[in-house]
C-alpha cells in the first residue's frame, strides 16, 4: 500500500473529515469515533509520516498552537480534569494522537451521563460509550467548534 492509500485510509476510518473540529495545514482535529471519554479526540498529520521524527519543526509548532486551542475547548465544553495524549500507532501507521480527556467524575453531555471507567489509571480505549446514539459525534464535534471559534 503506497502512502497516500495508507493516508486515506487512516483518514476514512476515523472519520477525520467527517467530525473535523478545527486544523492548521499541517494538523487536523477531530473527534474520535469511539469515545472512551467524553470529548475524545485524534490529532492527525494531514500529510503521510510513519513516524514522528518524520515530522517538520514548523509542523510541530503548528501542533503546538492547535493543542492550545483543543485544550481551552475540551475545557470550557466538558471540564476536564486532565488529559492524555497517546501515541500509539500500533494498528494505524499513520502520526497521531489520541486525545482523552480525563474525569474524575461522571459528566452530563446531550441528555447522557459519560463515565472514565479508566480512572485514575490507564484510560479504556476499548470503550465507546453510547455508541448507539446515531447524533452523539455530531453533537460533540459541534459543541466543540463552536468553542474554538468563541
Amino acid at each position: 500500500m503506497d502512502e497516500s492509500q495508507v493516508l486515506a485510509g487512516f483518514r476514512a476510518k476515523f472519520r477525520v473529515d467527517e467530525l473535523l473540529v478545527s486544523s492548521t495545514p499541517a494538523w487536523s482535529w477531530s473527534v474520535r469515533p469511539g469515545q472512551a471519554t467524553l470529548g475524545a479526540g485524534v490529532l492527525s498529520l494531514n500529510r503521510h509520516a510513519a513516524s514522528l521524527s518524520d515530522v517538520s519543526g514548523a509542523e510541530m509548532a503548528e501542533l503546538a498552537a492547535l493543542v492550545g486551542t483543543l485544550e481551552k475547548a475540551v475545557r470550557s465544553v466538558f471540564a476536564y480534569d486532565i488529559i492524555n495524549y497517546l501515541m500509539l500507532m500500533m494498528v494505524d501507521h499513520q502520526v497521531h494522537f489520541h486525545v482523552i480527556p480525563r474525569y474524575q467524575g461522571a459528566r452530563q453531555f446531550a441528555g447522557l451521563e459519560w463515565l472514565d471507567s479508566g480512572w485514575p489509571t490507564v484510560p479504556a480505549l476499548s470503550v465507546s460509550q453510547h455508541a448507539d446514539q446515531e447524533d452523539i459525534l455530531p453533537r460533540i464535534r459541534q459543541a466543540l467548534a463552536s468553542a474554538c471559534v468563541s
